[in-house]
């Protein structure tokens, strides 16, 4: 009983220090632009002495920040509708694809099924460096380079959505399948009917983890999108955090929010997704 207690308080410490960033983010958020540059520019000054620690509650609240970003700095705006642009394709492109890919792996048998299937994973573990310079000449021999095209066509087929949901799908007993057949559905039918309604947890999953890993990124749109006007919001957060601190808060804020309500919504789908289909450690 002690052990647990113990475990309990230690795993409690470290989710409280984990949090304690996006506390200091949103609390942050609500100062005057001025406190916030006077307090961080103590945090950097190495020759201040003075300086006493960050300070999570403001001495007064303030909206400047967020006025700031939304309406007097257009890029921001123009920046998230750029991953919204970016990010809700891919996911609904992917969710397409990887479903029937799996249920191609997991349930029909064809040739050198499980020969390819063991390619796409090669293809998963190998990392972003390895695959760019491929995906660079085929974005451009197909003269899509300095378009989203470039960014959304690459994520559609991404291996990783096919691999989560063949685990799921191929522990599907065959005997639905079996029973469809019989009842004369075909295989779109038994896809559509069957598979998809059963499948709802993992792919709010897979939803899950494209909307984190997508939303959040910065390597591909820094290759594929030399127009700085295409840019998503993820690179106009790395560039806000150097040259205005006084509104990275307030941006920071405004980032996380899509993704966090879209875990919030999909929290217990996600969880019992990952809890069963072979991810976990």
């Amino acid at each position: 009983m002690k052990k647990k207690i113990l475990l309990s308080i230690l795993v409690g410490v470290i989710a409280f220090l984990f949090i304690i960033p996006l506390i200091l983010t949103i609390t942050n958020s609500f100062m005057e632009p001025s406190q916030v540059q006077n307090q961080y520019e103590n945090v950097f000054n190495s020759n201040n002495k003075e300086f006493s620690g960050l300070k999570f509650i403001p001495d007064w609240i303030s909206l400047k920040q967020y006025y700031n970003v939304l309406i007097l700095k257009t890029n921001f705006l123009k920046m998230f509708w750029n991953s919204v642009f970016m990010v809700v394709p891919i996911i609904l492109g992917q969710v397409i694809v990887s479903s029937f890919a799996a249920y191609a792996f997991a349930k029909l048998k064809f040739t050198c099924r499980d020969n390819l299937f063991y390619t796409y994973i090669l293809l998963m573990l190998m990392p972003f460096q390895v695959t760019v310079v491929p995906n660079y000449l085929i974005a451009n021999f197909l003269g899509i380079l300095n378009s989203f095209l470039s960014i959304i066509f690459p994520g559609i087929f991404s291996v990783f959505g096919v691999f989560l949901l063949r685990q799921f799908i191929k522990k599907l007993p065959d005997g639905y399948i079996e029973a469809a057949k019989i009842d004369g559905a075909n295989h779109v039918q038994i896809f559509l009917k069957i598979i998809l309604p059963l499948s709802k947890n993992y792919i709010a999953s897979l939803c899950v983890l494209l909307m984190i890993d997508y939303w959040n990124m910065v390597q591909q749109p820094l290759i594929f999108l030399k127009d700085v006007s295409m840019h998503p919001l993820s690179l106009y957060l790395a560039q806000v955090n150097k040259d205005e601190i006084s509104i990275a808060f307030a941006a920071a804020t405004i980032y996380m929010i899509p993704v966090l309500l879209i875990y919030l919504y999909a929290e217990n789908y996600f969880v019992e997704g990952i809890k069963n289909s072979g991810l976990k450690g």
